[in-house]
């Protein structure tokens, strides 16, 4: 299986799910130039992952999924990571849908909602399960234009309580599988809070009275990722179709076990898997080529050692952060306490996605200016992965965040409560970008949120990227 190259003490049962993304791998494959010339997304694939069954991949078996984890999700996006990044980071985006389900699920268990909230937030939280389960996709919209100082995700969005429901108004900035989704799982403020105790989630189906397509995102990552964004006008929600109890969304943060939703490794997965595949067809074509004086391969010149070297130890660099995430957020027991699995993950993630770009930098190098090509492995590579250094957070955010921290023995706030109007604050992130993974939709991970007074949402459709919106430096390939 792909996958244990990147998680390599599978299960059986893990194995299993491993062998359901192999064998999906050649169409996706076979797809992937097309889908990234015309900047569209396979509309087979969905149809293609539903058969697999992989859109229920980490729902619990109850609720109609294959009962995967993180683990799963991880080898998962690695895997695809290395047919067709924009398949793999759509895809994970569809899959931090659950956490909208597991973690109210766990909330309840820990006791963190009354007896009046409990069966309003578990009939939520089934729906979301029950839906990914038996086939819906769901895009998870968090990413706004708007952008606040002391938070990484703002949300302007708002949502009006009227007879029978909720009036959404506002604009999701980046979400992969716009126009693909059946159902846009988005967030929102309700009116009256400005505050993250006012943020809420709902189901906003795809084709809602008042639901449009942002303008075509000619982004610098993953460009067949559906990654254009939605405008809300006025579009009605009904009560069923929510999850509304005021701090409900904080609560269930607390039972994370890492960052966010806990899932984020997974979109450096999707870069490592991409990494990997450069690697592997730079190696291809450099041992098979010769020199047509000497007849020895092109690899072997003292040059070509070099880069190779370099790219194999940035490559292995990748693996090995990504994979020591791995295990301390699976852990069971936990092997570390939230605020230092955070901690990682703020270190990691620029660690991770740094490396994985010099890969394709160096696959480049190796490649001469005959291989200079965007339609050629190493130039399609090194556009996609330089969507990781401003997915969520650059590098150089996470090492201070991280500094700041150990000198001052502060934990990191998640949550902020942003200025009552919403016009962006001088010297705060200016990225438009997608939030999740390194480009199209993204849904929050572990940037902070904060809810914003204000529903006017801006109209940018630029830079940035993510978990669903880059904090800083506009990019074109962001994550949920």
């Amino acid at each position: 299986m792909i996958g244990e190259r990147l998680v390599e003490d599978m299960t059986e049962a893990e194995r299993e799910r491993a062998r359901r993304v192999d064998a999906i791998l050649p169409a996706l494959r076979a797809a992937a130039a097309t889908a990234d010339h015309t900047a569209t997304f396979p509309a087979g694939h969905v149809e293609l992952l539903r058969e697999a069954g992989l859109l229920g991949l980490v729902v619990p078996v109850e609720y109609g999924g294959l009962g995967g984890t993180l683990r799963d999700l991880a080898a998962a996006t690695f895997a695809m990571g290395t047919a067709c990044p924009s398949t793999a980071l759509a895809y994970f985006f569809h899959n931090t849908s659950a956490s909208r389900g597991l973690l109210p699920l766990e909330a309840i268990e820990a006791g963190l909602f009354t007896t009046d909230e409990i069966p309003v937030v578990r009939a939520f939280a089934e729906k979301v399960l029950t839906r990914m389960g038996t086939g819906t996709w769901l895009a998870n919209f968090a990413s706004e234009s708007v952008k606040t100082a002391a938070a990484n995700i703002t949300i302007a969005t708002t949502a009006t309580e009227v007879e029978g429901g909720w009036i959404l108004q506002g604009e999701k900035s980046f979400g992969c599988a716009t126009g693909v989704a059946d159902y846009y799982l988005t967030s929102a403020k309700l009116a009256g809070y400005d505050t993250a105790e006012g943020l809420a989630t709902f189901f906003v189906p795809r084709g809602a009275p008042g639901v449009s397509t942002r303008a075509p995102w000619d982004g610098l990552g993953m460009r067949a990722t559906a990654n254009n964004g939605i405008r809300l006008d006025q579009v009605f929600i009904p009560h069923d179709e929510a999850l509304t109890v005021p701090g409900a969304f904080t609560r269930m943060l607390t039972v994370s076990r890492g960052s966010f939703v806990g899932n984020q490794l997974a979109i450096a997965a999707v870069y490592t898997g991409c990494a990997q595949q450069v690697y592997d067809d730079t190696l291809a074509v450099t041992t098979r080529k010769t020199f047509a004086d000497t007849g020895a391969p092109i690899a072997s010149s003292p040059v070509h050692q070099v880069i190779i070297g370099e790219m194999t130890r940035q490559l292995e660099t990748a693996y090995l952060w990504l994979r020591y995430q791995l295990a301390i957020e699976t852990s069971d027991p936990p092997v570390k306490p939230k605020p230092e699995v955070f901690t990682q993950w703020r270190l990691g993630k620029g660690a991770v996605t740094e490396a994985c770009f010099q890969v394709a930098l160096g696959a480049l190098k190796a490649g001469g200016t005959s291989a200079a090509s965007m339609s050629g492995s190493a130039g399609r590579a090194l556009r996609d992965l330089a969507m990781g250094l401003v997915m969520t957070f650059p590098a150089e955010r996470g090492v201070l965040e991280v500094a700041r921290i150990r000198t001052d023995a502060e934990a990191n706030q998640l949550f902020a409560t942003a200025p009552t109007d919403s016009a962006p604050v001088a010297g705060a992130a200016v990225a438009d970008a997608p939030a999740g993974t390194g480009q199209v939709g993204y849904a929050p991970t572990d940037a902070a949120l904060a809810a914003t007074g204000s529903s006017a949402p801006a109209s940018s459709n630029t830079a940035s990227s993510g978990t669903a919106s880059s904090d800083t430096a506009p990019a074109t390939g962001g994550v949920r």
